[in-house]
């Protein structure tokens, strides 16, 4: 089991393959920044695919050596995107990551039905946090993509995060499901679709993990705020995946680790045959790097 960052890191660097990484609209200095990062690591081989000449500005700028990166010329975006997403269809290994384009469009592009990625599946976000205040490495869902997910779209989203973590080594994940409150209120339609979850985790309609809610944050996270409101839980104080209610609350979340806790951050897109590196310009440069190695422990080797 990986559990912290850095284990993530010496994971990547023990296999043996490089990774090529395509990077969709490639004219972004933070996400060249980077690439850069991860190349220099000698984690990935990257490929630039954007406007060669506004790509070539920022990274003489930067002094990056790109004569071993590979440069596709296309600076119209939606046809860079098209570009990028088509790689990924000849190489198994290959991580797809967005450049300076809007995430609709990348996203626009994996959904496409003729030479898109995705398989019938949810994309989904999920962030994996290393915190100094929290005892192991905490995945939260979704924080980016779905908007305000009924309980079959929750379901399929926690189902995919259940299946990333078992691949990063936590063989029966602990999942919250969060609300505001830890009783079931029908006015408060996270709670009812909490418990709905709940249950068919215990109908063995949700396998692979242990799933309990509605948990409120301070409960879900705190054995001492659970034991102090008198919840037995299976998961309380200590779960591997908290399951947010929507995006709001998911990215406030987000940001409040990464902005107010001193916590570090990886995050990718789940749902398409292999990881997608979707960062937005405001994460830092550590976080992209965290998400890039992310994404290529999960590739195929």
């Amino acid at each position: 089991m990986i559990r912290n960052l850095q284990e993530l890191e010496t994971h990547v660097s023990g296999q043996r393959k490089r990774k090529r990484l395509v990077l969709a609209v490639a004219q972004d200095r933070h996400a060249l920044e980077a690439v850069e990062d991860a190349a220099s690591y000698g984690f990935i081989d990257p490929v630039l695919v954007g406007d060669l000449k506004q790509i070539k500005k920022i990274t003489d700028d930067l002094g990056y050596k790109t004569g071993t990166w590979e440069l596709i010329d296309e600076p119209d975006p939606v046809r860079a995107v098209e570009a990028s997403v088509s790689m990924m269809h000849d190489d198994p290994t290959a991580i797809l990551m967005k450049g300076g384009c809007p995430t609709s469009l990348l996203l626009k592009g994996v959904l496409n039905p003729d030479w898109g990625l995705r398989k019938g599946k949810l994309l989904s976000h999920f962030a994996w946090f290393e915190s100094p205040y929290y005892h192991k490495m905490l995945g939260i869902t979704d924080v980016a993509i779905n908007i305000a997910p009924g309980p079959e779209q929750k379901s399929e989203i926690l189902q995919n995060a259940v299946s990333f973590l078992h691949h990063l080594g936590v063989t029966m994940p602990r999942v919250a499901v969060i609300a505001a409150v830890e009783v079931v209120n029908e006015k408060m339609p996270a709670t009812v679709d909490a418990d709905i979850l709940t249950r068919q985790n215990r109908e063995g309609l949700i396998t692979g993990c242990l799933v309990d809610g509605p948990l409120a944050l301070d409960n879900a996270i705190s054995k001492t705020s659970a034991q102090n409101k008198n919840i037995d839980s299976p998961v309380a104080g200590d779960p591997d995946l908290l399951l947010m209610p929507n995006i709001e609350a998911g990215n406030v979340l987000y940001k409040s680790l990464t902005y107010l806790s001193e916590a570090r951050v990886a995050s990718v897109v789940l749902g398409a045959p292999r990881p997608i590196v979707l960062t937005s310009r405001s994460d830092s440069r550590d976080s992209k790097r965290n998400s890039i190695l992310l994404a290529a422990s999960n590739s195929q080797k």
